[in-house]
């Protein structure tokens, strides 16, 4: 079984080589001003360079799962894309970040450009990766309807609502030799919410019926602008919920 080293980082690195403010305070009698001088030079240059992103660098410590055939990450993307998030109640920008769809976590690379660290995810509303929107849905408890908790890329949001979940799960498959190998299987599946209720749709007939109000307008839609739905089901949902929300204006 997978292990993890879940320890919440005690946020920054400074703190491995001086004291914490309070017990520097403790001791400050003891040193002589030059120290005292060296000491405060140190603290002061560290926050005045992570002083803005200090609520961001606070997550888990991320560490990869290992001997696993393949990586974890969303469409493979296992190198830093600059994305933003919305974290802790502020928008951060220009941020190293991978997603994880194993763990479904979002991981970052700390300012000193070594360690990753996997954002809490309670704490993010949303964040934009690989030219993509994710949200962040929480089950409602009390509706048996609800989505599972975790991140959607949000393709389409009108008055009706089209998401997907990205996600991988471990698989075993045995070599030539009888050896056990595990590796990463991805899946997808599609959601649309309308009237207050999410519908799984992974295929253009389960979508259309869940719009059979328009339904004729809708095929004849696809028709006329070559839409594919599998080749490109993210696209052409997209854009027959844009249509049907057009239809309903």
């Amino acid at each position: 079984m997978l292990k993890r080293l879940p320890k919440y980082l005690l946020l920054f690195l400074f703190t491995c080589c001086i004291k914490n403010v309070a017990l520097a305070q403790a001791v400050a009698d003891s040193l002589s001003a030059k120290q005292t001088t060296v000491y405060a030079n140190i603290e002061r240059d560290f926050y005045k360079k992570i002083g803005p992103q200090s609520r961001l660098y606070n997550g888990l410590q991320y560490d990869p799962a290992a001997n696993i055939k393949g990586n974890a990450y969303y469409k493979d993307i296992d190198t830093w894309n600059k994305g933003s998030v919305f974290y802790d109640g502020y928008l951060y920008t220009n941020v190293n970040m991978m997603y994880d769809i194993y763990y479904d976590e979002v991981v970052i690379l700390l300012y000193n450009n070594f360690m990753r660290i996997s954002l809490i995810s309670e704490k993010i509303d949303y964040f934009n990766l690989y030219d993509r929107h994710f949200i962040r849905v929480k089950k409602d408890p009390f509706n048996s309807n609800s989505l599972k908790t975790g991140f959607y890329d949000e393709l389409y949001k009108g008055k009706i609502k089209v998401l997907a979940e990205k996600s991988k799960n471990l698989q075993n498959s045995t070599d030539n030799f009888g050896n056990i190998i595990t590796y990463y299987s991805p899946s997808k599946d599609y959601y649309l919410f309308k009237d207050d209720k999410y519908y799984t749709v992974n295929s253009q007939g389960a979508f259309l019926d869940v719009l059979k109000d328009h339904k004729k307008e809708l095929k004849q839609f696809i028709k006329s602008n070559n839409i594919n739905f599998k080749s490109d089901p993210e696209r052409a949902m997209a854009a027959i919920a844009a249509y049907y929300d057009h239809l309903t204006d």
